[in-house]
């Protein structure tokens, strides 16, 4: 009817997602404040979108109010060793963040190109890539502390930052992040690349460093390949990006897993296995889902399915629904457990569905 909010499916990356009762905009830090605390005290569910693109919401909607988070400014704060402070809104879109970064010779989130969503998002799942998180150069997170009514500023130790997740992700509803502020380096010259493939696209050994915008060309090179950057025109970009984690196990429940892998493909194959801090162990999630028997494209071709480039993606082809989507994402995690004996679990944020 006129006047109704749009459907949620126009908002998300996923084209997913039916109508919010209510919609509104939040165009500054003060509105976006404001909004989370009226409907606070009304008692109003709340969901707060800004990019949706790491969101999936269900076929029925949102019984609530959403609030799109929009608002913007970069403020430049010089530092006395030699860094350079950006202290950026909430709103601002990442990856014109991250280009403007590039071309200002300033150094610490040029292997984070590509990466829709917004800044605000980004401290929330600690968002990484091709070797570097986030959590390298936030250096504060101004936030609204929903249960206590009060805004703070959490230093990076507070944040809790770890594989994916913070402390705003691992208590979901109480933080509604404000501002984010980035310490980066000036320099003509990227942070040590650490991720194989990248250094293998730019034709360097591993921590060495490149110039800035050869960086950003080439891991924008690589997520295209993939399905990662968005594309009208690309419908494997018609998704949440990679849709599971990359599993992290205790190092003493990783000798199972290998046996496991083995007995099903072979005595001379071995997972994928990275150091993840302290006894800890990360392996491929795209490797699993793969070595399971769920190939690219697996699913319905007007429908959910796999993306055709990544098997990490699960897109929607156009006919989808939520419901779709989950059930296939269940599918295959039921697949990987049965196979390997490894949990998958979900990187984007389900409203109105329960993992």
């Amino acid at each position: 009817m006129p006047g109704s909010p749009p459907p949620l499916s126009s908002l998300t990356t996923l084209r997913l997602g039916g109508p919010a009762r209510r919609m509104a905009d939040a165009a500054s830090e003060e509105q976006l404040v404001e909004g989370v605390r009226a409907a606070d005290a009304g008692d109003e569910p709340l969901l707060l979108l800004a990019g949706a693109s790491n969101v999936v919401v269900a076929d029925e909607g949102f019984d609530g109010t959403v609030l799109r988070v929009a608002s913007r400014g970069v403020e430049r704060l010089a530092r006395s060793d030699g860094r350079v402070w950006l202290d950026v809104a909430a709103g601002e879109d990442w990856d014109p963040f991250v280009a403007a970064c590039v071309d200002g010779g300033l150094a610490g989130v040029e292997a984070l190109s590509g990466i829709p969503g917004s800044v605000g998002a980004t401290p929330i799942q600690n968002v990484g890539a091709y070797g570097q998180e986030v959590a390298d150069v936030v250096v504060g997170v101004r936030a609204l502390d929903r249960a206590a009514g009060a805004i703070h500023t959490l230093d990076p130790e507070a944040c809790l930052f770890d594989y994916r997740t913070s402390v705003f992700k691992r208590d979901p509803g109480r933080w509604v992040v404000l501002r984010v502020t980035f310490a980066l380096e000036p320099s003509p010259l990227s942070e040590p690349i650490r991720y194989a493939e990248l250094a293998g696209r730019l034709g360097v050994e591993l921590g060495a460093r490149a110039p800035l915008a050869d960086v950003r060309a080439a891991v924008l090179q690589l997520r295209r390949a993939k399905g990662m950057v968005l594309d009208p025109g690309d419908p494997d970009t018609v998704s949440a990006g990679s849709f599971f984690t990359n599993p992290i196990l205790r190092e003493r429940d990783w000798p199972a897993v290998v046996e496991r892998v083995r007995d099903r493909l072979g005595a001379d194959v071995s997972p994928p296995a990275w150091p993840a801090g302290e006894r800890r162990v990360k392996t491929s999630a795209a490797w699993l889902i793969e070595r399971a028997g769920f190939h690219r494209g697996y699913g319905r071709p007007d429908g959910i399915a796999i993306s055709s480039k990544h098997t990490l993606a699960l897109t929607n082809r156009g006919g989808g629904t939520t419901a779709e989507l989950v059930a296939l994402a269940r599918e295959i995690a039921a697949g990987v457990h049965e196979a390997f004996g490894v949990a998958l679990l979900p990187e984007p944020v389900f409203v109105g569905h329960a993992w």
